[in-house]
């Protein structure tokens, strides 16, 4: 049976006029398996290689997704038997895990802001900047957004967990929708977020500890009501006499680990 790829028919015909049998992991080896699984977004289909999860991609048909996956790679894609190991339970949770990724040829600036994302914890929403400035490039903000564009594994790198630098949700590779939804799932109170976006508060404090959060932070969403203050940046939050706090770093962490 022909496959909807042409380089993969022509790696079939190669393999199939040797002279002895190829060893059962040539294949694996030199092209990638594509295979679609349930999943938080219609029609998600997923490209693997020997070396790990390397392209994801949701509402493409078969030809459309080998399509934009030729874009992106010089591999054959041949149909999978099976997802690999892990894949279906960090799609369902938004947790990473033991899954390999292969990454192969990002550039450093795109794999550091990869890396940086992927430590956004389930539930939780950072800044443009704050990618920026965890991926060792403070100043390239925009630079952040057209890297996490490139994304060739989103929902397992959760770049959807990225706003704009207002605060606002912003756009992702799979359209605005898509990222509201996914958040709503995790359960971001998107309505609040988009609220204070709106009117200029980037960071929640409390006046009982005076420690100073982004507003999705585990820690923050423990402030009450009637002990929360907002901020517009880090230097009012200073003025007032509070400090950063150490979970979610809205003074800027450090390079992500490599």
């Amino acid at each position: 049976m022909s496959s909807t790829d042409p380089a993969a028919d022509a790696l079939l015909a190669g393999l199939a006029g040797l002279g002895a049998d190829a060893p059962p992991a040539l294949l694996d080896r030199i092209a990638a398996r594509r295979v679609e699984v349930e999943g938080p977004l219609e029609h998600l289909r997923v490209a693997f290689t020997d070396r790990g999860v390397a392209f994801v991609r949701a509402g493409l048909d078969e030809a459309e997704f080998a399509s934009a996956f030729r874009e992106r790679f010089a591999r054959p894609l041949l149909p999978a038997a099976r997802p690999p190991a892990g894949l279906v339970p960090a799609l369902r949770t938004g947790r990473l895990g033991d899954l390999p990724l292969d990454l192969r040829g990002l550039s450093g600036f795109e794999a550091a802001v990869l890396r940086a994302a992927a430590t956004i914890p389930r539930g939780q929403v950072r800044p443009y900047a704050w990618v920026a400035r965890r991926a060792g490039r403070p100043k390239a903000v925009r630079a952040v957004g057209s890297a996490l564009g490139r994304n060739p594994v989103p929902l397992l790198i959760p770049c959807h967990r990225v706003t704009r630098s207002d605060g606002s949700l912003g756009e992702y590779v799979f359209g605005a929708a898509a990222k509201e939804r996914l958040l709503r799932a995790e359960d971001v109170d998107v309505d609040e977020v988009t609220d204070m976006a709106r009117r200029g508060v980037r960071l929640v404090g409390s006046d009982t500890t005076g420690i100073v959060c982004f507003p999705t932070c585990a820690d923050a969403r423990r402030i009450a009501p009637s002990h929360r203050r907002g901020f517009r940046d880090l230097a009012a939050a200073a003025a007032a006499g509070y400090r950063p706090c150490l979970h979610c770093r809205p003074d800027g962490p450090g390079p992500s680990a490599a």
